[in-house]
């Protein structure tokens, strides 16, 4: 166990971008914008035939909201070029208000991105595109005349950045391997991994990997967020691990916030389940905040 970082409390949905359920998908979007919620993530993944596009589905999302940030959950890097990535999320919380968020993956699902056009990257490979990746987004977003930076999979040459975002942006990674988590810690602004991948157990090792870069970098580990994808179901009798009544998520949840280092959950529910995002909102999400900040206050 890690302990409580002490940042906010940040709680969102997981859609699905199902092109066949494209109604749901936007009630998704309208009940968390109107039930409090503070995020809302895509998955992105272009060559599932089956899956909207990312950034189109986050573009009309937040045209038909008015308060939740959208982010893809996560971008896939090789079938997104940085510098565009940078400026279509730039322009997007530009037109939003300030409400998009920017988390990156270094690529999984190799034989399918292949098929698409994409690059067959190694695993060094990918650790090393994905560093240059954040110079380079990094870059996009500054307000200086011209910039440049050097890399083997991505460089930019004297190209003019802009437009700078309407907020600072966070730049988040859904990167699990030691390498890209000692590079989220000297870089990044938060960390995003999926209780499906990443048990709670796991947790406190890769924090430490984290911590150990930010430190060695001159970065408090706690300026680093640490987002949650969480998939269960609230259910009238307890099944195990998120997967019980009201008063058990709010339970497992405060438990992963001030012992397992979390602060921002993203859940995800089998079939986009209205009534079970709304309860995650209006119920478990107010009692895991009242709940923490009682122990804090202790």
């Amino acid at each position: 166990m890690v302990g409580d970082y002490g940042r906010k409390l940040e709680f969102g949905v997981f859609a699905t971008p199902d092109a066949e359920q494209v109604e749901r998908l936007l009630r998704v979007a309208t009940v968390a914008d109107e039930r409090g919620l503070d995020l809302l993530g895509v998955q992105d993944h272009p060559y599932q035939r089956r899956y909207l596009d990312a950034w189109s589905l986050l573009a009309t999302i937040a045209a038909r909201t008015a308060r939740v940030r959208v982010f893809p959950d996560v971008a896939s890097l090789p079938l997104r070029q940085p510098a565009v990535l940078a400026k279509a999320a730039a322009s997007l919380d530009l037109l939003s208000g300030g409400r998009v968020e920017l988390a990156i993956g270094a690529g999984a699902f190799w034989d399918a991105i292949e098929a698409m056009g994409g690059p067959r990257r190694t695993p060094r490979e990918a650790a090393q595109a994905l560093t240059e990746a954040i110079a380079v987004i990094r870059a996009m977003w500054s307000e200086e005349r011209s910039v440049r930076v050097a890399g083997t999979h991505y460089a930019l040459s004297g190209v003019r950045p802009g437009p700078v975002p309407a907020h600072p942006i966070g730049l988040w990674l859904g990167v699990l391997g030691p390498r890209l988590l000692a590079e989220l810690g000297r870089s990044a602004d938060g960390w995003v991994p999926s209780s499906s991948y990443v048990p709670p157990e796991r947790l406190a090792d890769m924090h430490a990997r984290i911590d150990e870069a930010a430190l060695a970098a001159g970065r408090e580990p706690a300026r680093i967020k640490r987002i949650y994808n969480i998939f269960g179901s609230i259910t009238a009798q307890s099944h195990g691990f998120l997967q019980g009544p009201t008063r058990q998520w709010v339970d497992q949840l405060t438990e992963l916030v001030l012992e397992y280092g979390m602060d921002t959950f993203i859940f995800g529910t089998e079939g986009d389940d209205l009534n079970q995002i709304t309860t995650f909102a209006e119920e478990i999400a107010p009692a895991v905040r009242e709940a923490v900040a009682d122990e804090r206050a202790d």
